[in-house]
């Protein structure tokens, strides 16, 4: 057995073994009564969101929160109108008209702090509006996050997928998160077990105001885990569970969208780095196939069925797209190489 055939190999024993670990360790939110004490505001930067707003607000207003914060970030599309057609119904549900970011900002992080200041929750409960929540999915975050003791808390919704595209990169998320953190390393002084989900994430108001809140990481594109790492550097608990039947999304319409998030996540990511990822995803995936180590290929299949039955996703023949998610990726890789990379009309450096 060759060095590199040997690497490949111990990649993925490792990467198998952090799933079998998870499939019994990693909580998954299950539906649980309303915890009374709480007052809980549900905020939701949106930009050109009115599709998905449509779907996702009755859900919101489904569940027990004190009030629902819609910002408006310079949305095109109508997104204004969607929210106060609603807000008409429902005095709990307000719609922000948010400012433009300032310089160094980015985006969402912004409209992320603008909402903070305008909610008067004592746990703020930032969500995307791509994010749909089944009924009693906040009574079941209450519940995780007394459970885990958690100061701030995020959620990995299911993922749904619906073309050929979103299955090559998407699950990509799931494999990643469940083969390499360990849900007990949370409680470890791991410093790169420190992460979160900016797509779900929960704040005790005290524990956002001390870590800085938005304001902290203005300008970081993945701000999801710069505030994990300041949220561990101030001495404060990380909580993480699967959402399960009650928390869903669907990221990306399709390939080129998928290409264009995944792309904008890695942006701050050093060339040197995403080179070397480019080139590793392809050795531990593809070379395997074409090189016969069997062991290397079956157990890159079986990492997709593990994380497929821990998160409840269907459909296992995805699992045959193993092979070609490497060469699938190459354009994410392209995409973060760049100096400049475009989401929903803005650019970042």
């Amino acid at each position: 057995m060759g060095a590199l055939s040997a690497a490949v190999l111990g990649f993925h024993v490792v990467k198998t073994a952090g799933l079998i670990v998870n499939l019994a360790a990693f909580p998954v939110l299950r539906p649980a009564p309303p915890l009374p004490g709480t007052r809980t505001s549900i905020l939701v930067p949106a930009r050109d969101e009115s599709h998905n707003l449509r779907a996702a607000l009755p859900c919101l207003l489904a569940q027990p929160a004190a009030e629902v914060l819609v910002l408006d970030d310079g949305s095109r599309d109508g997104t204004p109108a969607v929210v106060a057609a609603l807000a008409a119904r429902d005095p709990r549900l307000r719609l922000i008209t948010g400012t433009p970011p300032p310089p160094g900002w980015v985006g969402k992080n912004w409209a992320c702090q603008q909402l903070a200041v305008a909610a008067t929750g004592e746990l703020l409960v930032f969500c995307d509006a791509d994010v749909t929540l089944a009924p009693g999915a906040l009574s079941a975050l209450h519940q995780q996050i007394r459970g885990q003791r958690a100061d701030v808390f995020s959620v990995f919704p299911r993922q749904r997928t619906e073309t050929v595209g979103e299955r090559l990169l998407v699950p990509l998320v799931d494999e990643t998160l469940l083969g390499f953190l360990p849900h007990p390393l949370l409680d470890a002084p791991v410093p790169a077990a420190a992460s979160a989900n900016g797509q779900l994430i929960a704040f005790h108001r005290l524990a956002y105001d001390r870590i800085g809140g938005h304001a902290a990481v203005a300008g970081s594109v993945v701000e999801d885990l710069a505030l994990a790492r300041r949220t561990r550097a101030h001495g404060l608990k990380l909580g993480l569970a699967l959402g399960g039947d009650l928390v869903s999304t669907r990221m990306y319409s399709g390939y080129r969208e998928a290409v264009r998030g995944f792309g904008k996540s890695l942006h701050a990511g050093s060339r040197r780095w995403l080179l070397a990822g480019a080139a590793w995803q392809f050795a531990a995936y593809s070379v395997p196939w074409l090189r016969g180590w069997w062991w290397a290929a079956v157990l890159g299949l079986t990492q997709r069925v593990l994380a497929m039955v821990k998160t409840g996703r269907r459909g296992y023949l995805e699992a045959a797209l193993v092979p070609v998610t490497a060469p699938a990726a190459l354009p994410v890789f392209a995409v973060a190489l760049r100096r400049t990379t475009r989401w929903k009309g803005r650019s970042y450096s």
